[in-house]
């Protein structure tokens, strides 16, 4: 059976003249292109991270069938690995491809709101729920145990892949994709005498779950998931916790986790180079 792909590009003058040079390999070699509605074995990204986050989203009914690759058009993100002079190449790996791949965990998110109504979601990097005008006050309990009351300008829950991103500015911890782990920092806390929270990022195995409950006489939060705002939900709680389902990266080209914090923070090799896991 030949293998399918779905091909999604930004709209930057490379990326769409990327995708069609990538359409043409495609119809010359082995491969196919999925039909409508049906789940591909790959899902190829041209752009940057946030072209990848986009599918993600765009694509979660296919998570637990399709695998996704990242060519990057711009500076190389955590999530794309290949060039635009490598197609040759990626066309090959597809051709040949077993088909293995590298998970990386999710955080599936729970809003409700004051009608009690409820929303699921998942993130790939992070959620996080920010202040509007003045301070949040938010209850935070972990497996239903109270913990704190915090309050200060909002909160961040991050994956493993997103704690090199908003988390990491925080002042959070970087952690392997391999510890399926949901971390929470804090945006600003306020501690003295009067009010006071842990002040440390906090991380939560996959077995636990976090807890919010806002006050909601401090004004709705800002919410975003990933690139995604939700302006119109009127809050009350969010239930987090790692994802059952994950997303899957093919193997045949996946940069080292370490080498992509090395590469995005440090830049001390002169000569980048690509580590197959």
């Amino acid at each position: 059976m030949k293998k399918t792909i779905l091909i999604v590009a930004n709209e930057m003058e490379q990326s769409q003249e990327l995708e069609q040079e990538l359409i043409e390999k495609v119809e010359a070699s082995t491969l196919e292109f999925a039909k409508p509605h049906t789940a591909p074995d790959y899902i190829i990204t041209i752009g940057g991270d946030g072209t990848l986050l986009s599918a993600f989203h765009h694509y979660q009914e296919y998570l637990d069938k399709s695998h996704f690759i990242g060519i990057h058009t711009g500076h190389l993100g955590f999530y794309t690995d290949w060039r635009p002079h490598e197609l040759d190449e990626l066309i090959h790996e597809l051709e040949q491809s077993d088909g293995t791949s590298i998970s990386y965990p999710l955080i599936a998110i729970e809003l409700t709101d004051t009608n009690d109504r409820k929303l699921e979601l998942l993130a790939l990097n992070e959620c996080t729920f920010r202040s509007r005008t003045g301070t949040l006050v938010i209850d935070v309990s972990i497996n239903d145990y109270f913990l704190e009351t915090f309050r200060g300008d909002g909160l961040c829950l991050s994956t493993p892949t997103g704690s090199t991103g908003l988390n990491k500015s925080l002042g959070g911890a970087i952690i392997h994709p391999r510890v399926e782990a949901l971390q929470l920092t804090e945006m600003a806390g306020i501690n003295n005498r009067v009010y006071r929270s842990v002040t440390s990022p906090m991380i939560v195995p996959n077995d636990e779950w976090i807890e919010l409950e806002f006050d909601r006489s401090k004004g709705k939060p800002l919410i975003q998931v990933d690139h995604l705002y939700f302006d119109h939900i009127d809050l009350k709680s969010v239930r987090a916790q790692v994802a059952k389902e994950s997303i899957h990266f093919a193997r045949f080209r996946h940069t080292h986790f370490w080498d992509r914090v090395e590469n995005a923070f440090l830049g001390n090799k002169q000569d980048y180079t690509i580590k197959k896991l």
